[in-house]
């Protein structure tokens, strides 16, 4: 009995007794209406969302934190924490003014001073940030309820960089944990949004607890993504981790747990058969896997090995890996932005079409100078999408003839180890697979992975000047044809440094019971808005 086969007999079962059960204290029937249990797509095993890139942090960071912007459904940044901004006519000072009745978990208020240290903390690991660190002036605090940026040159972009979606959100912290370095985790969790991170009762692999913070004030507008009123609808969200999907969906099955994050697709037919279960897509704007290389250490630090992955890597093979025999979950990829959006290009993109000459990625590693050195190949167990694509890798590195060396391990670690940038045989790594957003890959402003800026670039520091040149382009272009134009050549330059490598553009299902209401599509779950019955 193959993998699949063997899960869909066991989730179909609808009996956690043929998984090792779960043990989870029962709830009465009034305090079961006010708690949410929810299997995220991944352990949280650290909680710095600034510190970090992974999404399982950004999403529960989203209940804890609050931004001063946030996007909104159509893409657009609206105002969240800030009340009112200012700019002036030569673009180069903004002027933000708080909303009243900001506070934070602690009860103190949100002042002028926790927004400045919060974003000076943020803009040393934000690709955003970063750019706008480099043409500030000062970032200073001008009363308790206002603040504003002075930079050298105009940044048009401001907002969106404020409100994005995409890892690291600007979340506003107290200005004690945002004076902790950049580079360090925080170890206090005093938030600013609608919900309190239950510190005490956080165990990293098992749970986290979130608890409604009755002192939040929410706007007044409709929510819509991280936009609008946040309106906590429910006291109490339980994460309750659980890495063995044919478990989550027994659990989800039989009542024990209300809402699965990321169900794999094996299991959707098992799921849909049940009267009390929802199941929709996530996010029609997807995931664009992805295969990351350290372009510090040998063999990835030189393009003709990064090359001879392209050349011989089938995006079919990790979709399928992924998604199984359902075609309308996933496309091919040639390049990094996605599809039927406005700067889709297909530019450049000729290296991953047609079959793959796995002889021809052969003569480009022998061309790197590659000595058979183990290659060190760090993949997460407990996330699906992460070993899927890890078992495709390690078989196709195998035909092109590289020694693997295959790290199994857990979502956190991988989170941890790709900050490193040690050889491999010092606690380094050379690859690992993640996977980004649709809606962070729609142009090249908060892409983080697309980065060519070195030491600045995200995990893998590749460094790309051309990159780099159609990156500052794009932002420069004045209107959308010059937009169009200089993603094409970025598309193309990316795939020529080989930044990294897409192994294709996916969907990604979501599950509930039918007791739950107001669960919503988009990039991350949203919590505000969520109701239950008993």
């Amino acid at each position: 009995m193959d993998r699949r086969t063997l899960l869909k007999a066991i989730a179909g079962a609808g009996s956690l007794a043929a998984t090792g059960g779960l043990s989870m204290p029962a709830l009465s029937q009034g305090a079961a209406a006010r708690t949410l249990r929810f299997v995220p797509q991944a352990n949280l095993a650290n909680f710095d969302p600034v510190w970090g890139t992974q999404y399982v942090v950004r999403n529960a960071a989203a209940m804890v934190w609050d931004t001063l912007y946030g996007l909104d459904a159509t893409l657009q940044p609206q105002r969240q924490m800030v009340e009112s901004e200012e700019v002036t006519d030569d673009g180069l000072t903004w002027t933000f003014r708080l909303r009243p009745g900001l506070k934070f978990h602690d009860g103190e208020p949100v002042l002028a001073k926790d927004v400045v240290a919060s974003l000076a903390r943020w803009s040393v690991r934000d690709p955003m940030g970063q750019m706008i660190k480099a043409i500030q002036n000062e970032l200073t605090a001008v009363d308790d309820k206002t603040f504003k940026w002075v930079l050298k040159q105009p940044y048009p972009k401001m907002m969106l960089a404020l409100g994005k979606n995409s890892t690291p959100c600007a979340f506003i912290m107290p200005e004690r944990m945002a004076q902790t370095d950049p580079f360090k985790q925080i170890t206090e969790y005093v938030g600013s949004g609608p919900m309190k991170f239950a510190k005490g009762e956080w165990v990293p692999g098992a749970k986290a607890v979130f608890e409604k913070f009755s002192d939040y004030v929410p706007r007044r507008e409709k929510a819509s993504w991280l936009a609008g009123g946040k309106q906590m609808l429910i006291d109490r969200v339980e994460w309750v981790v659980i890495p063995d999907p044919a478990t989550a969906a027994a659990a989800l099955q039989n009542g024990e747990i209300d809402w699965w994050e990321n169900p794999i697709p094996d299991l959707v037919p098992v799921l849909r058969k049940n009267r009390n279960i929802s199941v929709d897509i996530a996010d029609p704007l997807g995931n664009i896997g992805a295969f990351r290389m350290n372009h510090l250490h040998p063999p990835f630090n030189d393009v003709k090995a990064r090359r001879a992955v392209l050349t011989a890597l089938s995006q079919e093979d990790y979709m399928r890996a992924l998604v199984g025999d359902d075609n309308a979950l996933w496309k091919p990829l040639p390049g990094f932005f996605t599809p039927d959006t406005p700067l889709y290009t297909e530019e450049g993109g000729e290296i991953l079409k047609g079959k793959r000459d796995v002889a021809a990625a052969k003569k480009l590693l022998a061309e790197s100078g590659y000595t058979n050195q183990p290659v060190t190949c760090v993949v997460a167990q407990d996330q699906p999408i992460t070993k899927a694509q890890g078992d495709v890798t390690a078989d196709l590195l195998k035909k092109i003839g590289m020694n693997v060396d295959f790290v199994a391990t857990d979502w956190g670690t991988v989170g941890s180890r790709r900050a490193q940038k040690t050889p491999p045989g010092q606690g380094g790594w050379q690859m690992f697979h993640t996977w980004h957003a649709g809606a962070d890959c729609i142009s090249p402003a908060a892409y983080n992975a697309i980065r060519g800026n070195g030491d600045k670039a995200w995990f893998g520091w590749p460094t790309s000047e051309t990159v780099e040149k159609e990156v500052t382009a794009w932002f420069d272009a004045k209107n959308i044809d010059e937009e169009k134009a200089a993603v094409k050549r970025l598309n193309k330059a990316a795939l020529e440094d080989v930044i990294y490598a897409p192994t294709g553009f996916f969907l990604s299902y979501t599950a509930w019971r039918k007791n739950i209401s107001g669960v919503t599509k988009g990039p991350l779950p949203f919590f505000w808005g969520v109701s239950k019955t008993a």
